[in-house]
């Protein structure tokens, strides 16, 4: 099971950091991704991390604002967002790959589990 927090409402320029906790997961040698959908869109790519803190990836509207991070001893991975934007409000997911090992993925459709989202609003 995979359980998201850290959602709510900020202005914009601010900052929130989203956890999610994995369960049940050999959480180690499993990789990782954020995801996010705002209404009437189609869940997108955030970020992914692997096996190692320093491989990630990021989509090119996220880059230099958000951060993923992962701490093995929790079993929870993070997303640091700063400088948070309007176009930033959405739902976010956290997912997992349907079996461990191999690379990040970046398509929705390649992750086997998911959390039930947490809501980020970005708002004057």
């Amino acid at each position: 099971q995979l359980a998201e927090s850290g959602g709510g409402v900020v202005h914009p320029g601010g900052s929130l950091r989203l956890s999610c906790v994995a369960s049940e997961f050999t959480f180690g040698v499993y990789t990782w991704g954020w995801f996010r959908q705002a209404p009437g869109k189609e869940r997108e790519f955030v970020a992914a991390i692997g096996w190692n803190e320093d491989d990630t990836a990021y989509a090119e509207s996220v880059k230099g604002r958000f951060t993923i991070s992962r701490d093995n001893a929790k079993d929870t991975i993070y997303l640091t967002m700063n400088s948070l934007r309007p176009e930033d409000t959405a739902v976010y997911y956290c997912a997992a790959p349907p079996i461990a090992g191999g690379d990040k993925l970046y398509r929705a459709g390649d992750y086997g589990y998911w959390g039930q989202g947490t809501q980020v609003t970005v708002s004057s």
